[in-house]
């Protein structure tokens, strides 16, 4: 067994910089090189490339990317793990293999399947969507369990230079590797939480290392060569973040820190396939530069069952901008926005075509985005946007005919038409639900492979992390300081922070910059606050959990994206601008605190 083993991920989605895989392979730094292509969008995009062609369904840079490093995996025994598969592990190994035998180099590619679960839809008929109660669409596009780490690792055992999987939990390319390393069991409930949490921490490449972090002007120097991130694991389960040597970015407690908080919900219990994670007492310690420790990972049995990510189309959508200048810019978005709603309605109406089903405009430019809160109805130039759903193609047909007349039908200043007619796409929709376990037959290579579902008996050394609210310190009066009274600061003053989606939820977390700061944080920074400020895209509850390891809270809001992703008509569907909006709250705050 290894002392340690360094883990780079070179990919956080499809479309990422193919100078990161690369740049870690060359640094000699890595022992596995991992790379996260896929979400739930993805998949359903795929499977349809898939229905028209049977040789298509994965992701297609894949092929080059190992071509173009073979020799550099080969020489330094890197060995490759990625979910790049999609719905066509198979034919994703084929194009890969075609590369290799051209350059004459020999590697060993295993793939795991058993996640497609679309040829069997029927069979799961009866189940309901997790969130909303309602039932299954008549047809799918795609239908998807995450699969977890231990048919990676079974791959590696077995003597795999390469492995590909469809869809999985993203941070199980990283904790399969470690599980084939260090011979973890499956209720080694902590050590599969930390190392859930190494692959949590650099699944999305560069923002590990500084990239998309709200201290954004330390590392704007950086950006032209930004490094991606490196996970030194030991058997122990904890693990140092780092980058290559000679790099961009900047790998501290407050970046790493930041990634932690990104997409989760409950801090106590993040449920992944093969542990439920509690990371509320998570450590991070500077060890040197550009090094981060990470340790006080808790872990508890997982579930018996799989999530599963279906996508459906519900009707269609079509998205459109232009610009408008001069004075009164947003008064005449506004006007020319609602009039071209209303011709188009008439429209409808005389050709017995229904209303939208919805319709969303955004000011972009007035800040639009913070609701009540916006302070620029004075801007000059500013993008409109208008979005919308219709179950009738032809009804969009019509509504993109009408976008652009009002460049000379309505007010001065109207261009930017470069792009032509929007034209209507499918409306693709998320369905999330639960399946049993038992019910997902999972393959390596073609043969069966089976895990025993987790009893829910604890391993050596696992704690009791219960899914309760996370103990609190004593609550001092963050008022009772004394000296010349409060002012009023912006969040960002105190606290740095970063969000993302949950399907059709948004979470933003926030973090303390120091310590004394989180008792004015709780007493203020409130759920019913922040469903306040948030009022014009909070529909549902909103939920706060605090993270007493990073001296932070995790706020999850519930119904807040206008259906999440490709479902969304939002310019942010994913709620990766609300921890910015959020930055700008109001906080009072002792002056002598502050000096």
């Amino acid at each position: 067994m290894k002392d340690q083993i360094r883990i780079g991920c070179g990919a956080g989605f499809w479309g990422d910089s193919a100078e990161g895989p690369k740049q870690l392979v060359e640094s000699g730094e890595i022992d596995y090189l991992v790379l996260d292509y896929l979400a739930e969008i993805t998949m359903s995009l795929l499977a349809k490339a898939r229905a028209k062609d049977p040789n298509a369904g994965y992701a297609t840079d894949l092929p080059s990317v190992v071509a173009s490093l073979a020799t550099g995996l080969k020489t330094g025994g890197i060995k490759l793990v990625t979910n790049a598969g999609g719905v066509n592990p198979q034919a994703c190994k084929a194009a890969i293999e075609d590369k290799l035998k051209a350059l004459g180099i020999e590697l060993k590619i295993a793939i795991v399947t058993g996640d497609d679960l679309l040829p069997r839809a029927a069979e799961f008929a009866d189940v309901k969507e997790m969130f909303s109660g309602q039932p299954m669409p008549a047809r799918l596009w795609s239908m998807n369990a995450y699969l977890g780490a231990f048919p990676i690792a079974a791959a590696l055992d077995a003597g795999a230079d390469i492995v590909l999987t469809g869809r999985c939990v993203d941070s199980a390319i990283v904790l399969g590797p470690l599980i084939h390393e260090f011979g973890w069991a499956a209720d080694d409930y902590d050590k599969l939480s930390a190392g859930s949490l190494a692959g949590h921490i650099i699944e999305c490449g560069a923002q590990a290392t500084g990239g998309a972090s709200t201290d954004w002007q330390l590392v704007a120097q950086d950006w032209d060569r930004m490094g991606f991130p490196i996970a030194i694991c030991k058997a122990d389960g904890s693990f140092i973040t780092t980058k290559p040597a000679n790099t961009g970015g900047r790998v501290t407690p407050e970046t790493i820190a930041e990634q932690i908080v990104y997409e989760i919900g409950d801090p106590a219990a993040y449920l992944l396939p093969d542990v439920c994670c509690d990371w509320r007492d998570v450590q991070l310690r500077q060890v040197g530069e550009n090094r981060v420790e990470v340790s006080g990972a808790r872990g508890r049995a997982p579930s018996d069952q799989y999530k599963v990510s279906a996508t459906y189309q519900d009707g269609f959508r079509s998205s459109a901008t232009m610009m408008i200048g001069g004075v009164d810019a947003v008064r005449k978005a506004e006007a020319v926005g609602a009039a071209i709603l209303k011709r188009t309605r008439t429209l409808f109406a005389a050709r017995g075509l229904a209303d939208y089903t919805r319709t969303d405009v955004e000011v972009l430019g007035s800040e639009a985005n913070w609701g009540t809160n916006a302070r620029r109805r004075d801007a000059r130039e500013v993008i409109l946007k208008i979005g919308v759903q219709h179950a009738d193609k032809a009804a969009l047909d019509i509504f993109g005919r009408e976008f652009i007349p009002p460049a000379t039908a309505m007010v001065q200043g109207i261009t930017g038409f470069a792009g032509g007619r929007p034209t209507p796409t499918p409306r693709v929709t998320l369905f999330s639900c639960l399946v049993p376990k038992s019910s997902v037959n999972i393959e390596i290579d073609g043969r069966a492979f089976s895990l025993a579902v987790p009893s829910g008996e604890r391993g050596a050394g696992s704690g009791d992390a219960a899914s309760s609210p996370a103990r609190q310190p004593p609550h001092p009066d963050p008022l009772a300081h004394g000296g010349e009274g409060t002012r009023t600061v912006p969040l960002i003053a105190l606290a740095y922070g970063r969000s993302g989606d949950k399907g059709d939820a948004a979470n933003i977390g926030v973090l303390a910059r120091k310590p004394e700061y989180v008792a004015i944080l709780r007493a203020q920074l409130t759920a019913d606050a922040v469903k306040q400020y948030f009022a014009h895209f909070a529909k549902g509850p909103v939920e706060r959990f605090e993270i007493p390891g990073l001296h932070g809270f995790n706020f999850l809001m519930h119904n807040a994206l206008g259906g999440g992703g490709t479902a969304s008509l939002r310019y942010d569907p994913q709620g990766k601008m609300l921890a910015q909006i959020l930055m700008d709250f109001p906080m009072q705050v002792p002056a002598d605190l502050l000096s």
